[in-house]
């Protein structure tokens, strides 16, 4: 594999998995299999990351309901079709798993794609600056996932005015936020959104 391909998209996850993984697909006579990592941050929140993992990952039974494990692997967004509506999904697709170290962060990504969107620049009420990116990043075989990423402050003033096609590098953290949404019969649904949190951003032009 092509190795800027592999590298142009690279997250490690610290945390306790959630569940026990269940089978999801088979590709190529390997199987597939969900879970969720927890995640702490530095608040007394978490995150809780979804992740697929190959069963040939599974076979030492460390990753497992309840224990703390560090994946390593790959952001990956896919479409999936619900109530004939396409709803873009987020995933670490763990290429290995590794020694657990308390001295690391536990939640990193880092990540080299295009802006595939005009970015979305607001300001909350509290007059904090957020800007939101989709990043599409080139993966093996033609393909490409794309990435929500929200810059706050700086970042977003750097990269409100990025045009379509500007190759951008981020470093921070996969998160999750759930949000209320308002369905077309006037009910709300808490959802919950999957994002990279920008810590630092360049521009590769």
């Amino acid at each position: 594999m092509n190795y800027e391909l592999m590298n142009n998209n690279v997250a490690t996850l610290c945390g306790v998995v959630a569940t026990e993984p269940v089978f999801s697909h088979e590709m190529y006579g390997e199987g597939f299999y969900e879970s969720v990592i927890i995640v702490p941050r530095l608040s007394d929140s978490v995150d809780k990351i979804p992740f697929t993992v190959s069963e040939r990952l599974l076979v030492d039974g460390q990753i497992a309901e309840g224990n703390t494990v560090t994946l390593v692997g790959q952001l990956r967004s896919y479409n999936k079709i619900t109530d004939g509506k396409s709803k873009l999904l987020l995933t670490l697709f763990v290429r290995d798993v590794v020694e657990n170290d308390e001295e690391q962060n536990p939640n990193v990504i880092d990540v080299t794609g295009y802006v595939c969107k005009p970015p979305v620049y607001r300001m909350t009420p509290f007059k904090r600056e957020i800007c939101d990116i989709l990043l599409a990043v080139n993966r093996a075989y033609n393909k490409s996932d794309y990435l929500p990423c929200i810059a706050w402050g700086r970042n977003a003033r750097y990269v409100k005015e990025a045009a379509v096609g500007t190759k951008l590098t981020i470093n921070g953290r996969i998160q999750s936020r759930e949000y209320q949404k308002v369905l077309e019969d006037g009910t709300t649904e808490t959802r919950v959104a999957y994002e990279v949190s920008v810590n630092r951003i360049s521009d590769e032009e």
